[in-house]
Parts: C-alpha cells; structure tokens; sequence
C-alpha cells in the first residue's frame, strides 16, 4: 500500500479562486499535501481525479459517476495504477433532501456500509434555516464505525476532516473514504 495512506486522518480543502471546475487538497496530519485532485467544469458525468500533487504528474485515483446527471448517483473508485475498482460510493437521492447518507459499496458490488449525516434535526435547519452549522458523518462499514467526517466551520473555504481512528482494525480502505471526502466537499459542498 502506498504510504500516502498510512495516517489515521486527512483533511480536503476546495481550492479558493478557481474560476470553472473544482481543485482540492488534501492534506496529511502534520498539513503536508500527500494528494491534490482536480474536477473538470461543465461535465455532465463527473470524473475526479486525483494526483500525488498539483504539478498533476501521477495520477492515483479515479472517481467517476455511472450516470449522466443522477439525482442518487454511483461513484465508481478506481485505482489508476492498477485500473481496479476499488469501490463505490452511491448517494441516497431523495432521502438525502432532509438527511445526507451514501451507501458504501465493495469491489464486488457488495452493499457494506453506509455514510450518514450526523443528525435528522440538524440537517434540516442546516437546509432549511441557517447554514453555518458545520456537517457531520459517521461512516459504518460491516456494523462497525470506521471513520468520521466533519466539515470545517469556515463559510467561505470547504474544508472536511475525514478521521480513521475508529477503524482498529484497519480494515477500512483509506483509498474510499478519502474519496468520500472528497465528493462530500464537491458534491454535498455544492448544495450549501
């Protein structure tokens, strides 16, 4: 495995100022950059792709939609240095109007988790009344809790903190949920 995921946390910041499409870092515990992604503007399929830096010279990740435009779309990771699948993550459509969740799928198309947001109430008066209440997620994969994600307090900077700690078991793929990050900056960020 490659090194870039042995930390038990990482935080994704959307890139300020950048007119069409969306950058993002990611960053290790100590606030090295170990990933930098990049999304394409006006796509009707979203395809991210992730690199070992913005000088964007080895791409390691693909995140890459099923479907055009999809109200509760799949999104396919894929290793680029092996084209394997490494997993999906599927978002909860309309369920996902009051309460945010996504499904965890495996490589083999497996249903082995789910990602939702922290609290029904809270969701709502995040959509609905004041959006200045930072999100959270729990992650469970196979009944057990493995990550968290939570979202930076800043209005202007999307900023996510995914934490792998409550994985003991390490048994969690790091590749998926800093994906999952990602898409809960880019996609979920959208909707703010």
């Amino acid at each position: 495995m490659d090194n870039r995921y042995i930390h038990d946390s990482y935080t994704v910041r959307r890139k300020v100022l950048k007119l069409f499409g969306g950058a993002f870092h990611i960053y290790d515990p100590d606030g090295n950059v170990v990933l930098f992604a990049s999304m394409k503007a006006f796509k009707l399929k979203e395809d991210i792709r992730l690199f070992s830096g913005e000088d964007m010279a080895e791409e390691l990740i693909v995140i890459k939609a099923r479907n055009v435009i999809d109200f509760s779309a799949t999104y396919d990771i894929f290793d680029s240095k092996t084209n394997e699948r490494v997993g999906a993550l599927k978002r909860k459509g309309l369920k996902s109007i009051l309460k945010d969740e996504w499904i965890v799928i495996d490589e083999h198309e497996n249903e082995i988790g789910i990602i939702s947001e922290d609290n029904a109430v809270l969701a709502m008066v995040r959509r609905f009344i004041f959006n200045l209440i930072p999100q959270k997620y729990d992650c469970r994969v196979n009944g057990k809790d493995v990550c968290t994600f939570s979202q930076n307090m800043n209005p202007f900077v999307m900023k996510v903190t995914v934490d792998f700690t409550p994985d003991r078991d390490k048994e969690f793929d790091k590749r998926v949920g800093i994906a999952a990050a990602l898409l809960l900056c880019a996609i979920e960020g959208r909707q703010s």
